[in-house]
C-alpha cells in the first residue's frame, strides 16, 4: 500500500507543474531515482521499431509488461527487462495489468495500431503509438476523439516532430517570409524499395508453409481478414500488403508531410485525386501521385498539396525539376512554394532547409524561436518519448506536439490518398461530417470489417 501511495503522490504532484514541464522535464526524469516514482509502462510490439520504442520507454519509466506475437522477439526483449511480464495477446495483457500500468506504447504493424491504442485509451492509459497512427481513416478519427474524451496524454511516433531544425522550419513558414504558401510537394523513396509490392508482387503466395512455433499467427492477423501464414508477411514485409500496411504513403507521409502540415495549420482537405499504376487489391502500387486540395484556413489561402512516390516509366516519380532552382533532388523531401519564395527541405523531417531562389535570400536568418526546443537532435526518437512523459507528468496533453489531436488529423488526411486510389476517381471530402460527397460507393474504403474479437 505504501508503494502504491508513493507513486500516486508523485504523479499527482508533477501533474500540477503545468507548461513549465517543457523546461523541467529532463530534471524531473533525472530526479526519479526510485522505481516507485516512475511511470509503469507496458509495451506492445517489441521487435523491429518496437525494440527501440521499448528501450526508450525504459529510460523514462518502469517497463512492467511486454507483448509480441513473435516469441523470439519477446524473449530477446525479455532478457533486457527480466522483471516485465510477457504476453502474446495485448488484450490479455491490458486486462490483467490494468491496475498496474500508467502508459502504453504501441509499435505493431499498422493494422493493429487502433485496436491496441483504443483499448488502452478506454482504460485511461496514456498512449504512444507509432506512425501512421492507424490503418484506416475511420480509426484515425476514432482515436483522436477518444483521446480527447478520456483526457489522456498521447503521442504519435514521428520523431522528426521533435527535431529543433523542424521547428525552425515551421517558424520560418509562419513568419510569412515565403508570402502566401499555395503549393506543397512531398516525395519519398520508400515505395517498394524496402519491402515488396507491385510490380514485384501482385497476388498472394500460392504455397502454405507451416506456421513456425514461435509465431502466433492468429494474433498477428488481429482485425484483418483471415489468410494462411506465409513469411511474405512477417516480419516487416507486411508494409506492402493492403490488409496489414498502408504502403509508402502510410509509412512516410506522417514524416515527410508533417512539417508543412503543422506549419500551415492544415486540417481537412476538400478533395483528393490520384494518378497511379494499375491497381490490385492485394499489394500497393508501383507509383502514385496524389493531390490534396486544402481550403483557406488560419493564416493561409488555398493550398495544393501533392504527394509523389515510386518509379514511373523507369524514372523516379518526382516533382518537376524546375521547381528546385538547380538544387539536387534528394531521396525524401518537401517543397513549400509561396508568392515570395520557396523553402526546400532535402530530408524526411523538414529539419534542414534551403531558401530559394538563393539570390533573394542571401544572408537570411530565421526568426526568433516560438516553439520549445529539445536541444538534442541526435536522439530525436528518445526525445519524443521524453516529451510524451513530460506531458503526462504535467497533465497537459498539448505538450506532446504529435498528440493524437494533431496526429489524428494528419493521419486521416494522408490516408485519404489511399482511399482515392481505391475509389479510382477524385473524391470530394466533407471532413467534419466524414463523408465522401460525390462517391458514396467509396465510403466503404474509409474503414473495414473487423474479425470477431477485434472491433474498436
Amino acid at each position: 500500500m505504501k508503494r502504491q501511495h508513493n507513486r500516486r503522490q508523485f504523479l499527482s504532484e508533477t501533474a500540477a507543474i503545468g507548461v513549465g514541464a517543457w523546461i523541467a522535464a529532463p530534471n524531473l526524469l533525472a530526479a526519479a531515482q526510485s522505481p516507485n516514482e516512475k511511470l509503469n509502462i507496458a509495451c506492445i510490439g517489441v521487435g523491429g521499431k518496437g525494440s527501440g520504442d521499448t528501450d526508450h520507454a525504459g529510460q523514462y519509466g518502469n517497463v512492467v509488461a511486454l507483448c509480441d506475437i513473435d516469441d523470439n522477439r519477446l524473449g530477446t526483449k525479455g532478457e533486457k527487462f527480466p522483471d516485465a511480464r510477457k504476453f502474446n495477446d495485448f488484450r490479455q495483457m491490458l486486462e490483467q495489468m490494468e491496475k498496474s500500468i500508467d502508459a502504453v506504447t504501441v509499435s505493431t504493424p499498422d493494422h493493429t495500431h487502433a485496436p491496441a491504442s483504443m483499448m488502452a485509451i478506454r482504460m485511461k492509459k496514456h498512449v504512444y503509438t507509432q506512425k501512421p497512427l492507424t490503418w484506416s481513416v475511420t480509426e484515425a478519427r476514432a482515436l483522436r476523439e477518444a483521446a480527447k474524451q478520456y483526457g489522456v496524454c498521447t503521442q504519435m511516433g514521428n520523431q522528426g516532430q521533435s527535431l529543433d531544425g523542424s521547428r525552425t522550419s515551421i517558424e520560418i513558414i509562419r513568419s510569412g517570409v515565403l508570402g502566401d504558401v499555395h503549393t506543397v510537394h512531398v516525395w519519398t523513396d520508400r515505395c517498394g524499395r524496402r519491402w515488396k509490392q507491385a510490380p514485384d508482387i501482385v497476388a498472394r503466395p500460392s504455397d502454405t508453409p507451416a506456421i513456425p512455433q514461435h509465431i502466433h499467427w492468429d494474433l498477428f492477423l488481429g482485425p484483418a481478414p483471415e489468410r494462411p501464414y506465409h513469411p511474405a508477411y512477417h516480419p516487416f514485409a507486411w508494409r506492402g500488403w493492403r490488409d496489414f500496411g498502408t504502403g509508402a504513403l502510410g509509412d512516410m507521409a506522417c514524416h515527410v508531410s508533417n512539417m508543412a502540415f503543422l506549419a500551415l495549420n492544415l486540417k481537412y482537405p476538400t478533395s483528393i485525386s490520384a494518378e497511379n499504376s494499375q491497381f490490385n487489391p492485394e499489394t500497393f502500387q508501383q507509383w502514385a501521385t496524389i493531390s490534396y486540395d486544402f481550403p483557406s484556413g488560419d493564416g493561409h489561402g488555398p493550398v495544393k498539396f501533392v504527394w509523389w512516390e515510386g518509379v514511373r516509366n523507369g524514372s523516379r516519380n518526382l516533382p518537376p525539376s524546375d521547381l528546385f532552382h538547380g538544387e539536387k533532388i534528394e531521396e525524401n523531401g518537401l517543397l513549400l512554394i509561396g508568392s515570395k519564395g520557396t523553402l526546400y527541405s532535402p530530408d524526411a523531417y523538414g529539419a534542414t532547409f534551403t531558401m530559394l531562389p538563393k539570390s533573394e535570400f542571401d544572408g537570411y536568418k530565421p526568426p526568433e524561436p516560438t516553439l520549445p526546443r529539445n536541444g538534442d537532435d541526435k536522439n530525436s526518437d528518445s526525445n519524443q518519448k521524453k516529451e510524451w512523459i513530460a506531458a503526462i507528468r504535467a497533465g497537459k496533453p498539448e505538450l506532446a506536439l504529435s498528440n493524437f489531436g494533431y496526429a489524428g488529423l494528419l493521419t486521416e488526411a494522408m490516408l485519404l490518398g489511399n482511399v482515392a486510389i481505391r475509389a479510382g476517381k477524385k473524391i470530394e471530402w466533407d471532413g467534419p461530417a466524414m463523408k465522401i460527397r460525390n462517391a458514396p460507393e467509396a465510403q466503404q474504403f474509409l474503414s473495414r470489417e473487423y474479425r470477431t474479437g477485434w472491433k474498436l
